[in-house]
């Protein structure tokens, strides 16, 4: 049996045959949403808490739950695509992505490495610790629950985005730092008499009088409030191309482009990278392998790769108040080159796999009847054309949101800087969505709400 036979028999959510209403593609998302949200409730059987504590703020990023049933989370899902675009993207690989049967190959082994990468994880995280089974017979009955939990995981993402509205990976990591952000913001329990959530916090320094405990708790307050308006105000930054229509005279529309072309696809990819580097260096590391450096006990890199690249968070507070070492420098300026370096690798990738091309864009424009005003109609004339405008916003869109993801971490804001980035963007693209596609379907009270002036 060949490669294709073998993704054919491989299972999955089907396609709608019909299209799905608004209210129905709501209901799917809350659905799966919902599904998503609870198996972060179960706890897995047969095992001790995890040693990791470190890693539960690492995986917010990645969506799961340590612990539970979403333990893997997404991870299976970004490893498998982040393998397959660097081997396509770098020609290694050479499939024709513009054909319907190479987009389908494409995606068939994207979701057959996913599956590898549910069990692979699953028994990573079983044989090197970071998850402990009460006794050594039970460990394969804890690496099934894990590689269960991601399949399921897998499954909740097809079924969002094929009857849902957006992406499961998007929502459910956007739901798993809202709730992280929320509780940072709010809680007051109580630690060594102070109250953990910023706001508490801060309400509690303003009563006291200590000043600087009150700028401690509003900085990252103040910090996450200015990520939201930056990410906002440039999600709304775009290059217009003017378009006519080939038959009509007079008759026109202008073509969108937004300066970060590929969304936050770069970050999470690039997060997720660094993140599954820094749980792979902590769980080497416990058998003795320090292969991405040294890990103290609660699995925080102390030295080497994983040191160097994970961020300095609260670094402005740090600085402020005369607290930052020259460790706390470089491994900003590590970190930050990392994020930059790999937002825009894998924003030009994602370009060229997810049907984002110069090439892709032409035959879409050409299909509908338009062409650039001043040009002959020819499908590579204006394959030139968008290639000017294409390629420079995958680069530079690809950096810039590198480097907001960056910033939003030093500068403390709620939820890791990362994670706020994401949350924002996700939750901005999702009104987008909701707004343009599916304002006619919606009930007129709702549609107020979501009508773009």
């Amino acid at each position: 049996m060949n490669i294709d036979g073998i993704l054919s028999t491989l299972p999955g959510v089907k396609e709608p045959k019909v299209a799905v209403p608004f209210n129905k593609r709501l209901m799917w998302t809350f659905i799966g949403l919902l599904i998503f949200l609870l198996m972060g409730q179960i706890p897995v059987a047969g095992t001790t808490p995890a040693i990791f504590e470190r890693l539960q703020a690492i995986q917010m990023v990645l969506g799961s739950k340590i612990g539970t049933l979403a333990t893997l989370g997404i991870g299976p899902i970004v490893m498998a695509s982040i393998i397959l675009q660097l081997l396509v993207g770098s020609g290694i690989i050479s499939w024709d992505l513009n054909s319907i049967e190479g987009r389908a190959r494409f995606i068939g082994v994207q979701k057959l490495l996913a599956f590898f990468f549910c069990f692979f994880e699953a028994a990573a995280w079983v044989l090197s610790g970071a998850l402990t089974p009460k006794s050594p017979h039970l460990a394969l009955l804890l690496i099934f629950q894990l590689a269960i939990g991601g399949i399921i995981i897998l499954f909740l993402d097809e079924l969002i985005s094929k009857w849902g509205i957006g992406s499961g990976v998007s929502l459910f990591i956007a739901a798993g730092i809202s709730q992280a952000i929320f509780i940072r913001l709010f809680s007051w329990y109580s630690v060594n008499q102070m109250p953990a959530g910023e706001i508490p916090r801060l309400l509690f320094a303003l009563t006291t009088g200590n000043l600087q405990l009150a700028v401690q708790a509003l900085i990252p307050i103040l910090s996450t409030i200015l990520v939201f308006l930056l990410v906002v105000y440039a999600n709304g930054i775009k290059v217009e191309i003017p378009l006519a229509f080939a038959s009509f005279k007079g008759f026109g529309r202008r073509w969108p482009l937004n300066f970060f072309y590929t969304s936050n696809i770069p970050v999470i990819f690039a997060a997720a990278l660094l993140a599954n580097l820094h749980m792979w260096g902590a769980m080497l590391y416990s058998k003795g392998i320090p292969l991405f450096g040294e890990f103290d006990e609660s699995g925080q890199a102390i030295s080497g790769l994983a040191h160097l690249l994970s961020p300095p968070h609260n670094l402005l507070t740090s600085i402020l108040f005369g607290a930052a070492t020259s460790d706390m420098i470089i491994r900003g300026l590590c970190y930050s080159l990392a994020m930059i370096l790999l937002s825009t690798v894998f924003s030009i990738f994602w370009v060229n796999t997810s049907g984002m091309d110069a090439k892709s864009v032409a035959r879409q424009i050409e299909s509908i009847g338009m062409q650039v005003p001043g040009f002959r109609r020819d499908p590579r004339i204006l394959e030139k054309v968008l290639d000017r405008y294409i390629t420079p916003l995958a680069v530079l869109g690809g950096a810039a949101v590198g480097a907001l993801a960056a910033l939003a971490d030093f500068i403390g804001a709620l939820g890791t800087g990362t994670g706020i980035l994401l949350t924002v963007m996700i939750i901005y693209n999702f009104y987008e969505n909701l707004a343009t596609r599916y304002l006619e379907e919606m009930n007129p009270m709702i549609r107020k709400f979501f009508e773009i002036k």
